[in-house]
């Protein structure tokens, strides 16, 4: 209760008498009912939000109801609840930048007349940028998308259009897509799409119900457009309009799509960019194709935890976090987010990424020297497409001006180079900077805020024209330098009449309310009350003196302002032209921002590599056709990154037609899957994290959620994981396709074209799909959307669902991912039955296909047959693991000890007599051997009838009646049967 007291006094007062309430209620009643919308309203000093939008503000981002209040009274009362600046700016960056289900609108007015002045969405984001990004970098550019679906029989056909308002860039793409939409889902990815426009007669089929799934699977914000928005009428003329240089090659592009041009045509008409003619010439378009880079679904990235979430402890969760080391405001970051959503597949221009960051990572010097420079550098981009619009004053063309006088320290570092990639950087760096730092270029620049521009006067703040550099400027100049001597001779005079020291007895003062004023202390006030009541005016009198004036000082004081009002309204003139001026450096502006944004970020690619314990190594990468996938001590960058991992690295080899699909078996917490989901520790002992006690085992499934909260108790073993395969691999191929070293001792890469990951569930109920549903969706668009030439991750497919039913499912895609998409995979599993793919196929069946290229690997574990205590060696090695280790798992997490005891033999029991597995009473397992299905089912199903038929026999023996001589003849007649009917059944003879 004292807490919310103390927040609720936190807020701003809701000031507002009768009749401002009585007017804003009937005008806030005609507002249009609109769900998504959430408004504030600007009563200059806070804001307000009111009705659903308060109860929603004031439980989410207040945590108590006790924020609200009640605007009007009776029936007509109104929730409301005041909003600070500051909070406001909390509230709007997470529901633009973090939600993807919210539009923000910001009314101005008073009393009943009130106007929309601003409108956001996730994926237009313009209007708010100012306050979004007042102190915080803007690290990724919002996209909006619009589809027109057109279905044909089993058959989609996709145009795409999208819009990046940041970087004023139109696109179009068309393209066939499944049933799951696994294309469109990537697209959405690799683009950064917030927001996706649909018409709104688009029905309620499964396909669009698919469709709508995918867009929340990437967390994309739907909205529907009238269907007469998605027309091609006037396209290619407004076009024209918006995009720079001549439009024949605007007509080709859009004649040669059919779908993609009406999703343009909606975009222009939601952005409403003919509105506003500073887009005019100032957008470029693009034909979108999906096949320019690798291809990743919101499942991998999930997977491979590419991106950011605000829930990570610390940035070396993600992949992004971990990698982002940009010293450029903003600019670095943001191409680095694209960059990993846009893996490459061209292997020449991978390796120019490489060899620019092996010359980076060969010469520290240079690195430290350019990422000095780069922090000097402000966001080029942003204050380039605020200049285009016209929304900066003088101080953005001073930070454009200070970052431009860096450049010649860029180049001169630059040309020190000698090493073996000098042309590189010559042709890829020096060369544009030659043409873009040129006297026609940004010296001229240079040249223009120097001579208009005060430099003198930035070390006080302020940002002024100089005088110097127009006549009329000039000349007010000088007049108020001789109204300023005049006025300091007056008060040198009056002193003097006074009798009092110039500033310590007498002060001038110039204030906003009186203008120029003398000021004495209450102290000399009565030495010259005489004078002051016959001489001159009293204004006021305060704790801080008295403030008094003349007729004169009056005079010369009104002639002042009135010269300072014209010489701010010159000075606003001038900047306005200083400011058209720059906006004809745009393109160079551009231009500048995307080498030094490049350069910014492989210089973070060297830092990561030189900077980790055991540095990276640079990747040798093959074409897609051609090499295999072979990591030799692979180590996984994010896991390794954390203070309180020992890291164990592993060797992965995927060779073509020998172990291009991997089955990988072993115990939980063995270090076999994704560093997302799994942390192997030593033994059973309890970790205190802030929000109570965990133990180790259970931190199995949340690593990620509360590492930030660890507190390792001192006699606690330092946490250990080995190289989780799958994902390892997944995120090294990832890394090495952006241009990065990898993470292993020596990596050779052949390049895949998507990565699918399939980690595991998480339940979708909220949208009507379960765990298991979830999972086969998943694994459907795998099975869709995958080729030779991609990289499939999957782990643990079929727990959701019965022991058999998930085993079929297992065996049945691992089958077709061998025979038929022949893609490199990764398969981690607990069902140890499917590492007989591996062998071949033993049933020769005649509609069976061919098994090849399957190899097993397992993590290794040792069991102390003496205390059976369950020892993890983390280690990856060739063959098949024997056992499960459950019920050892089981003992970690202190489960009681007769409840263990009765899950073993349960699960003996199972084994013994399950129709899928072949023990004998004398049989031994040894190390890394493997239970495997030698006999066809058929001789397995009569063999395990016959030997449950033997037992059923048995135990129905009256043996309490038997002495001992007759209850071993009954067995041996039992026996005897038993063995005649095993002479044709290989599984009996085994059992017995």
């Amino acid at each position: 209760m004292d807490e919310n007291f103390e927040e609720q006094n936190k807020l701003p007062e809701l000031k507002l008498d009768a009749k401002q309430a009585q007017g804003f209620l009937s005008f806030f009643k005609r507002l249009p009912q609109d769900p998504r919308a959430i408004r504030f309203f600007d009563r200059r000093d806070y804001y307000t939000v009111h009705g659903e939008n308060a109860t929603f503000i004031a439980k989410t981002y207040y945590h108590t109801t006790t924020a609200l209040r009640q605007l009007g009274s009776g029936s007509n009362s109104l929730s409301s609840v005041s909003v600070s600046r500051n909070m406001f700016e909390t509230i709007a960056r997470d529901l633009l930048l973090e939600r993807t289900d919210h539009v923000v609108e910001l009314y101005e007015g008073s009393g009943s007349n009130w106007t929309l002045v601003k409108s956001g969405t996730p994926g237009n984001i313009s209007s708010f940028q100012d306050i979004l990004f007042a102190n915080n970098e803007m690290q990724d550019t919002p996209v909006v998308v619009a589809l027109v679906p057109n279905f044909r029989e089993n058959s989609c056909t996709i145009g795409l259009g999208y819009v990046d308002l940041t970087k004023r860039v139109l696109g179009l793409a068309e393209f066939l897509d499944d049933s799951h939409f696994t294309n469109v889902e990537s697209a959405l990815v690799a683009l950064g799409c917030k927001e996706c426009l649909l018409p709104a007669e688009t029905g309620k089929s499964n396909e669009n119900r698919t469709l709508y799934d995918s867009l929340t699977r990437c967390g994309v914000m739907l909205t529907h457009r009238k269907k007469a928005e998605f027309k091609t009428r006037d396209l290619v003329q407004d076009l024209g309009r918006l995009v720079k240089g001549s439009i024949e090659p605007v007509r080709d592009l859009v004649s040669g799509l059919d779908f993609a041009p009406c999703a343009l045509g909606a975009l222009l008409s939601y952005a409403d960019l003919l509105a506003d003619e500073t887009n005019y010439g100032n957008y470029t378009i693009r034909k979108y194709n999906l096949n320019s880079y690798m291809r990743l679904d919101s499942a991998a990235i999930r997977a491979l935890n590419v991106l950011e979430s605000k829930t990570d402890a610390n940035k070396n969760f993600s992949l992004f976090g971990l990698m982002n080391r940009t010293c450029t405001a903003g600019m670095g970051k943001r191409l680095l987010n694209m960059w990993l959503k846009q893996p490459l597949l061209d292997v020449n221009e991978i390796n120019s990424r490489l060899d620019l960051v092996q010359a980076f990572v060969e010469d520290p010097a240079l690195r430290q020297d350019l990422r000095q420079h780069l922090k000097r550098i402000s966001d080029i981009e942003r204050l380039t497409n605020n200049l285009e619009k016209k929304r900066v004053g003088l101080q953005h063309i001073v930070k454009l001006y200070q970052s431009c006088i860096r450049l010649p320290y860029i180049k001169s570092a630059l040309q020190q180079y000698d090493g073996q990639f000098s042309s590189l950087i010559k042709e890829r760096y020096l060369d544009s900077l030659e043409i873009l730092t040129d006297e026609e270029h940004v010296n001229k620049f240079i040249g223009l805020v120097e001579t208009s521009v005060d430099l003198d006067q930035l070390e006080n703040g302020e940002y002024m024209i100089s005088s110097s550099y127009d006549p009329a400027l000039s000349l007010l100049r000088d007049e108020q330098e001789s109204l300023d001597r005049e006025i300091s001779n007056l008060h040198k005079q009056t002193a003097k009449d006074l009798d009092l020291p110039v500033d310590k007895g007498l002060k001038l003062d110039k204030g906003t309310q009186f203008g120029h004023v003398f000021r004495i202390t209450k102290k000399e006030e009565p030495k010259i009350r005489k004078k002051l009541t016959t001489q001159f005016i009293v204004l006021e009198t305060r704790k801080d003196g008295v403030k008094f004036t003349n007729t004169k000082l009056k005079k010369l004081g009104d002639k002042y302002q009135k010269m300072l009002e014209e010489y701010k309204n010159c000075q606003k003139e001038l900047v306005n032209r200083v400011v058209q001026t720059a906006a004809t450096f745009s393109e160079v502006f551009g231009s500048l921002a995307g080498l030094l944004s490049e350069l910014d970020v492989l210089l973070s690619f060297a830092d990561l590599a030189s900077s980790c314990p055991t540095p990276y190594t640079r990747p040798d990468i093959t074409s897609s056709d051609e090499g295999d996938i072979i990591l030799q001590g692979s180590r996984h960058p994010c896991v390794e990154a954390q203070d309180w991992m020992n890291f164990i690295p592993n060797d992965c080899e995927l060779v073509r037609g020998k172990s291009w699909f991997q089955i990988i078996t072993g115990p939980n917490m063995g270090g076999k899957s994704t560093f997302i989901r799994q942390l192997v520790l030593h033994d059973s002992e309890k970790i205190k994290t802030k929000s109570g006690t965990l133990m180790k085992a259970n931190l199995n499934e949340k690593l990620f959620r509360v590492a930030s909260t660890w507190r390792r108790a001192p006699h606690m073993d330092e946490a250990c994981a080995s190289s989780p395969t799958p994902q390892s691999v997944g995120v090294n191929i990832l890394m090495a396709q952006v241009g990065c070293f990898v993470p292993c001792d020596k990596a050779t890469i052949s390049v895949r074209d998507c990565i699918f990951a399939r980690v595991g569930a998480g339940d979708c109920q909220l949208r009507g799909v379960s765990t298991f549903m979830q999972e086969m969706l998943e694994t459907a668009s795998i099975v869709k959307g995958a080729t030779d030439k991609s990289l499939i991750i999957i782990d643990e497919l079929g727990r959701g669902t019965s022991t058999y039913d998930g085993f079929g499912l297992a065996w049945a895609l691992c089958e077709h991912l061998v025979a038929v998409i022949k893609a490199p995979t990764l398969f981690a599993t607990h069902f140890h039955e499917l590492t007989a793919l591996a062998h071949g196929n033993p049933d020769h069946k005649p509609n069976s296909k061919h098994i090849v290229g399957v190899a097993n690997y397992h993590v290794s574990a040792h069991i102390d047959t003496s205390t059976r205590k369950l020892t993890m060696l983390y280690k990856v090695e060739p063959g098949a693991c024997d056992q499960s280790f459950g019920i050892h798992v089981a003992e970690f997490a202190n489960f009681p000890e007769t409840v263990v005891a009765l899950a073993r033999e349960k699960a003996s029991e199972l084994e013994d007599f399950s129709p899928n597995t072949i023990i004998s009473n004398g049989f031994k397992h040894e190390a890394g051997s493997k239970r495997k299905r030698e006999c066809d089912p058929d001789d397995i199903s009569r063999g395990a009838a016959r030997a449950h038929q033997f037992l059923k026999e048995f135990s129905e023996l009256p043996l309490e009646k038997m002495d001992r001589k007759q209850i071993m003849e009954k067995i041996s007649m039992l026996n005897d049967d038993m063995q005649k009917d095993a002479v044709n059944s290989q599984w009996l003879q085994q059992f017995i």
